[in-house]
């Protein structure tokens, strides 16, 4: 059933803008730090795996051949790692450390009315940071 699960999060991953992650396609579960960098944006550093000012401890992660093993990142980043053993293709998934899967924290162009009933442009709250609450009924 995992090959259909692969081929499932592949077929969406061609069909999903990269503003809601990123899957990325895998031959090689032993890529070279580089090769990491290029497909998941995720740098392999002393401290551990970083993306931006980003960094996760990865112990183990880093082989002694310097390979990185994709498992052991998967693991550590929440990210779902799937086998299709039909191509010997693996699907890695974007990275969910907060239980989401965001790429960046950047908020889209937003205007909102405040209780006065004027505009309320957010890039006007540009490089500060903000807590957006939202409340529904139901």
């Amino acid at each position: 059933m995992s090959w259909l699960l692969g081929l499932a999060v592949a077929e969406w991953a061609q069909h999903t803008p990269r503003r809601y992650g990123r899957v990325v396609l895998l031959t090689n579960l032993l890529p070279s730090p580089a090769e990491l960098f290029e497909q998941t944006g995720w740098d392999a550093r002393p401290e551990g795996l970083c993306r931006g000012e980003v960094c996760v401890p990865s112990p183990g992660a880093q082989r002694a051949d310097g390979t990185i093993d994709v498992a052991i990142v998967a693991e550590r980043l929440s990210m779902p790692l799937l086998r299709d053993e039909t191509s010997g293709t693996w699907v890695l998934g974007p990275s969910a450390l907060s239980g989401r899967a965001l790429d960046t924290a950047v908020v889209p162009p937003l205007s909102l009315n405040t209780f006065d009933g004027a505009p309320f442009d957010f890039s006007s709250l540009l490089g500060r940071r903000i807590i957006l609450a939202a409340w529904a009924s139901w």
